[in-house]
C-alpha cells in the first residue's frame, strides 16, 4: 500500500501519517520513535511533517503533530488534479494547431530530441499504459556505455496488471546483464520472445500512441518519433504481430543459449535432414546415432523454438536462417 506515495509525498511522510492515525497526536520525538519500531524511515521527518501539513493532512497544536481526515484533503486534491490534467490537454491541443500552422509536418506525427534525456519518453508509455505495452527491442540507441538494466516504470506497470509482450534481438542471448534484465521482467510477468534482425526500437502504449528511437541524421544524438493514431500507427502496430508470430520464447533461465542463437553444423544438418523428409530411422543412420537419440533432438529443436509439430519446426528454422 503506498497511498501517500503514488500522489508524490515522501516515503518518510507516508509513514509518519500512517504512524499518527494508528497512535494519535505525537510529538516529533515520540512520532520519530515509532517510526524507528516499525522499521521506517526517519530521516528528513521535519520535512515529511512540512508535506503532509501544507496539504492538510495533519496539524499541529503546541508541541504534537495531528493527523487529520484524509478523504476531503484527497478528493479536493484529486479535483485539482483532474482540473490540471483537462487544462494540459487543451493546452496540448491548442499548442499543437499552432505548431502546425508555423512548421512542415503531419499531425499524427511529433520528433522529439531525446539525446539529453534518453528514458523520458519510454517511461511516459511505462506511467500511461492502461491494459498493454507492446516492444520490440534492438536495444540502446545512439551507441554509449549504458549497462542494461531492468526499467523500474515497466516493473510498476506490470505490477498494477498491465501486459507486457517483448520481441527482443537475439543479441541479447550474448549479452549476460541484458539476459538477466529480460528474465527479471519474464518473472514479474512479461511475454518475451526473440528475432535475430529487428529493425527497430518500438514500443506501443496500447493502441494509443507508438514511440520509436532513431539515430539523428548528423549521428550527434538520437530522437523519440511519437506516433499518434491514424494509419501509420496501425501499420506499425501490424509491425509488432508479424514479428510475434515468427519469433521463438525466450530460453528459460537454466537452458543453454550457446547453439540456440548460432545452431552448431550438427544442428543444421539434423534440420536439413528433416526438411528433405527423411525418415528418424534413416537420419539416425546417416547421423550415426540411435533413432532415441535423433526424436529426442529434434523434441529439444521443438521446445526451443516454440514449435507443436515437425512442419512448423521446419518454418521456423528457415526463417531463423537455420537452414
Amino acid at each position: 500500500m503506498r497511498p501517500l506515495q503514488d500522489l508524490g509525498l515522501s516515503m518518510t511522510a507516508e509513514a509518519a501519517y500512517l504512524a499518527l492515525v494508528e497512535h494519535g497526536p505525537l510529538t516529533p520525538a515520540r512520532l520519530a520513535g515509532q517510526l524507528a519500531r516499525a522499521g521506517s524511515p526517519a530521516e528528513g521527518l521535519h520535512h515529511a511533517v512540512d508535506e503532509l501539513a501544507a496539504i492538510g493532512l495533519v496539524s499541529r497544536k503546541s508541541d504534537r503533530v495531528i493527523a487529520q481526515p484524509p478523504r476531503a484533503v484527497l478528493e479536493a486534491i484529486a479535483e485539482r488534479r483532474a482540473r490540471e490534467s483537462r487544462i494540459a490537454h487543451e493546452s496540448a491541443m491548442l499548442l499543437s494547431r499552432f505548431w502546425l500552422d508555423h512548421t512542415s509536418g503531419s499531425s499524427y506525427i511529433e520528433v522529439v530530441d531525446t539525446s539529453h534525456s534518453p528514458d523520458a519518453i519510454q517511461q511516459r508509455v511505462h506511467n500511461e499504459a492502461v491494459a498493454e505495452v507492446r516492444a520490440l527491442s534492438i536495444g540502446p540507441v545512439g551507441g554509449g556505455e549504458r549497462v542494461p538494466e531492468v526499467d523500474t516504470e515497466a516493473l510498476d506497470a506490470l505490477a498494477r496488471g498491465v501486459a507486457y509482450r517483448v520481441v527482443y534481438s537475439i543479441d541479447i542471448l550474448q549479452e549476460p546483464k541484458a539476459l538477466e534484465a529480460a528474465r527479471a521482467c519474464v518473472d514479474r510477468g512479461e511475454q518475451a520472445r526473440v528475432f535475430p534482425d529487428l529493425a527497430m526500437n518500438l514500443l506501443l502504449c496500447d493502441d494509443r500512441l507508438a514511440v520509436l528511437s532513431v539515430v539523428a541524421p548528423d549521428r550527434a544524438g538520437h530522437h523519440s518519433v511519437i506516433v499518434q493514431p491514424s494509419g501509420l500507427l496501425d501499420g506499425l502496430i501490424g509491425v509488432f504481430k508479424s514479428y510475434w508470430r515468427i519469433a521463438v520464447p525466450l530460453p528459460r533461465a537454466g537452458e543453454p543459449t550457446e547453439g540456440w542463437a548460432r545452431p552448431t553444423n550438427k544442428t543444421r544438418q539434423l534440420l536439413g535432414y528433416l526438411s528433405a523428409g527423411l525418415t528418424d530411422e534413416s537420419i539416425a543412420r546417416e547421423l550415426g546415432v540411435s533413432e532415441r537419440t535423433v526424436t529426442r533432438r529434434v523434441a529439444r529443436l521443438q521446445e526451443a523454438l516454440g514449435t507443436q509439430t515437425r512442419f512448423q519446426l521446419g518454418v521456423q528454422a528457415s526463417r531463423q536462417g537455420w537452414l
